[in-house]
């Protein structure tokens, strides 16, 4: 067949329905979105061993005569093995696939073929389990440098692959977005060479060339598109101007002394409120921080210059954790701190909304209830929202538009992902970036233990001793629900063995606390099903809550002490280390078990990395070396791209050669407008699909 751009998916032989589905889950529906995704890793396969000389360490292709016809036996149900012996001249090799039935028709005795696999040695025999396997003559997986894909349940990399290579056609006759002088200054290879070499390299020069190439575009877009956020920033209307206070009478509300990180960034905010213009402020700090100590000395602000403040927290659990933290902490000044959430009854909110448009309430905490129709302002001058609560641009705006004519709110950005700082001024080109890189004294310490599966029966020791003490835990699962999706013949399933939440919570209440209180909590719960979930464990009503990363945004439990976290390798590290930051709220030692039964060393190495230390900067440091900014940052709403294949910690240089390409072309034509950069214009357009305006 013919194969475009837009051939869907479902015109590939093999995908039917059910599979296209899972290739949606990734954003994979037609050939072109398949050659946009890129791969994470290589393997080098082309190097062929013979069995006696075949390394024991990692996987490898070994070249063998089937020496006899498989034998297919089934040990139970749902568990089926087919054993072989392949040889060459040097020795045997003995393979077993775990239910993959269809072996005993597609391997035949006398032919040879390449199996590509782990060799071990069990006792004199040398073994193979579950190889990839071609024949000789008809290799198209062996004999070379392999990609390796992200993938989702149900989808493998043997598949991916093979879709890759069939929509490989596409690539021909490419058109070149990037000006040719710029091509040509940088010594970038071509469109369709580059993406042809980044799925199937021809060998590592190819492919550094054409990673090179990629990387530049998709850095040179990023900038381009940067530059038109920082002039659209610039043309926005005045800020309110708020005159400097003395920072000592804030100061005296706080229950502690500031750090001097907290009190350097509060000089930052008052400073830029007190500009005229709008600040566009992201602070980011490590997990108890003290950020929200900041968004209260900015909403202060806000009150004594006669204004009002919001801030908007994803969840009402959230939200009136903070409503009760800031009418604590402002009440004595005089502020009044108010809540809106969308389950208050329709008196309540009248009653708030009338609050808010009089002026009566200073600093509004809310949620998306905040962005609603009918909620007006007297007077909005700051709004305080969460990177990671996924608040994004468009919610921004929506309540920038509730500040009335003339001037633009203040916009304070909170994150708790710690990022490199150059990367940070990077990643959100449209926000200036502080950050509180001390923990205030007085944090508990959480001790971190990585622990094998054969001391799970310790480790629920463990929790009763907790819970004994009148502490509760959490308990952190990868999945959702058990996935049906069996991996297909000669295909590994990344699901595998995946604790998840519904199942391992009905285990644990029927057959390991039945004495103890468990509790759900997952993102496919009603909002109102989360918020009481989430509210009975804040109450101590829950004393195990079995979670998935829903908790990560998650809400203020000083008396939980304990955090497990079931198959930690399938995690990030900077995600593993905002969950260990869900303890060690209150005065209890508090403990985060990372459990994994990975056979990965690397992934071991990682894993020990979050235990030695708890600076969350150089977690993510080593995050973004393993994993690449796409998988760190996850899907971000900010409405600045993910990048896809550049990495921001190890590309740099190219990232300046990019910029000043970039810089270079806005110079000589601004807006784009000339016909041969309209290519450069459209792709920036697509990249910033998420940002609204971006040209404006």
């Amino acid at each position: 067949m013919e194969v475009t751009r837009n051939t869907p998916l479902t015109d590939f032989p093999g995908v039917g329905e059910a599979r296209a589905k899972k290739l949606e889950r990734l954003g994979l529906t037609a050939a072109g979105d398949l050659l946009s995704w890129y791969p994470r890793d290589y393997e080098d396969r082309r190097k062929v061993y013979e069995i006696q000389n075949a390394p024991l360490e990692g996987r490898v292709c070994v070249s063998a005569m089937a020496a006899e016809h498989p034998r297919l036996s089934r040990v139970r149900k749902g568990l089926e093995l087919v054993q072989v012996k392949v040889v060459d001249h040097t020795a045997a090799l003995h393979l077993t696939f775990f239910n993959q039935g269809y072996v005993e028709r597609a391997i035949r005795a006398g032919e040879e073929y390449i199996f590509y696999g782990s060799v071990e040695v069990r006792g004199r025999r040398r073994t193979m389990v579950n190889p990839i396997f071609e024949r000789i003559d008809k290799q198209s997986f062996t004999g070379c440098i392999m990609p390796v894909y992200r993938l989702t349940a149900g989808i493998s990399n043997h598949l991916l692959a093979s879709l890759t290579r069939q929509a490989l056609p596409c690539a021909e006759g490419m058109a070149e977005t990037l000006p040719q002088y710029i091509r040509q200054e940088h010594s970038l290879a071509a469109a369709e060479f580059s993406l042809k070499n980044i799925h199937f390299p021809e060998d590592e020069k190819a492919l550094d060339l054409a990673r090179r190439r990629l990387a530049f575009e998709e850095l040179f877009y990023l900038a381009v598109g940067l530059s038109f956020l920082k002039s659209r920033r610039d043309k926005v209307g005045e800020g309110v101007c708020l005159p400097p206070r003395s920072k000592r009478e804030f100061l005296s509300l706080l229950p502690f002394p500031p750090t001097q990180a907290q009190s350097r960034v509060m000089d930052e905010v008052a400073a830029d409120m007190a500009s005229g213009r709008p600040m566009n402020r992201l602070v980011q700090g490590d997990v108890g921080s003290g950020k929200t100590a900041v968004a209260a000395f900015a909403g202060w602000l806000c009150a004594r210059g006669d204004c009002q403040a919001a801030l908007m927290a994803p969840t009402e659990v959230l939200a009136e954790q903070h409503f009760k933290s800031l009418s604590a902490l402002l009440a004595p000044a005089g502020v009044r701190v108010g809540l809106l959430t969308g389950s208050m009854t329709a008196a309540e909110k009248k009653k708030i909304r009338a609050a808010l448009e009089s002026g009566e309430i200073g600093f509004v905490v809310g949620t998306h209830a905040l962005i609603s129709e009918g909620v007006a302002f007297r007077r909005l001058a700051l709004i305080v929202a969460d990177e990671q609560h996924r608040f994004g641009v468009a919610q921004r705006a929506a309540l920038a538009a509730k500040g009335g004519e003339g001037s633009s709110p203040h916009v304070l950005v909170m994150s708790a992902t710690p990022i490199p700082r150059t990367l940070a001024l990077i990643i959100y080109g449209d926000l200036d970036v502080s950050v509180i890189d001390q923990l205030p004294p007085g944090r508990t310490p959480i001790a971190t233990y990585v622990v094998r599966e054969d001391k799970r029966q310790r480790m629920y020791g463990f929790v009763r001793r907790q819970v004994a003490e009148g502490r509760q835990v959490y308990i952190i699962c990868p999945a959702v629900e058990e996935n049906p999706d069996a991996a297909l013949p000669g295909e590994e399933s990344p699901a595998l063995n995946l604790k998840a939440v519904k199942t391992y919570a009905e285990t644990l209440q029927r057959e390991v606390f039945p004495d103890l209180r468990v509790d759900i909590l997952h993102g496919k719960m009603k909002p109102k099903e989360k918020e009481a979930a989430m509210s009975a464990f804040a109450r101590g009503e829950t004393q195990v809550l079995v979670a998935t990363t829903v908790v990560e945004v998650g809400v203020d439990v000083p008396n939980a002490s304990l955090i497990i976290i079931e198959n930690a390798d399938r995690f990030g590290l900077s995600q593993l280390h905002q969950l260990r930051g869900r303890v060690g709220r209150g005065a209890h030692p508090s403990h985060c078990v990372l459990i994994t039964g990975t056979r990965s060393l690397e992934a071991m190495e990682r894993l020990r990395t979050l235990a030695s230390t708890t600076d969350g900067f150089k977690i993510s440091e080593e995050d973004l070396k393993a994993r690449g900014p796409g998988d760190f940052f996850g899907n971000r709403q900010h409405g600045l791209p993910q990048m896809r294949l550049a990495d921001l910690t190890g590309d740099m240089r190219l990232l300046s050669e990019a910029q000043e390409a970039a810089k270079g072309l806005l110079s000589r034509d601004p807006q784009l407008a000339q016909p041969e950069n309209r290519p450069v214009w459209e792709r920036v357009r697509q990249l910033f699909s998420d940002t609204p305006d971006i040209f404006n």
